[in-house]
């Protein structure tokens, strides 16, 4: 069975790199790039992990994990991971903070995603 993967970023590069490395990996990707729009996507798909980048206008990769964090719906419990550039120490807390599963920095090695990844989508099964 293969897995379903939202993955919202502003960056269109960044969305295709990401939508590449995961379809190659054996995944269904959707893409958004707004967080208006990944939870509009989540109103009518239902998926196995959200990717969410930190920064993005009007509504951050925070923003978001929190809306879907407050859905009484099988969306609520989604495995997120968290990917972004933002390092600084502050930054550290995130995954207690916003009940994300993962905080990741980039740049992150294409296989070391994927694995952790697979990781968490295993968590769920």
């Amino acid at each position: 069975m293969s897995h379903k993967i939202l993955v919202v970023d502003d960056d269109i590069l960044v969305l295709e790199a990401l939508q590449e490395l995961l379809t190659s990996s054996g995944y269904e990707v959707r893409c958004a790039t707004r967080g208006q729009e990944a939870l509009q996507l989540l109103d009518k798909e239902r998926f196995d992990l959200l990717i969410l980048d930190v920064v993005m206008p009007k509504m951050t990769g925070f923003d978001v994990c929190k809306e879907v964090r407050k859905r009484d719906d099988e969306m609520g419990k989604v495995k997120i991971i968290m990917l972004t550039a933002k390092t600084e120490p502050e930054d550290v807390k995130v995954e207690e903070e916003y009940d994300c599963d993962l905080y990741i920095t980039k740049p992150i090695d294409p296989g070391r995603l994927v694995e952790l990844i697979r990781d968490r989508l295993e968590d769920q099964t």
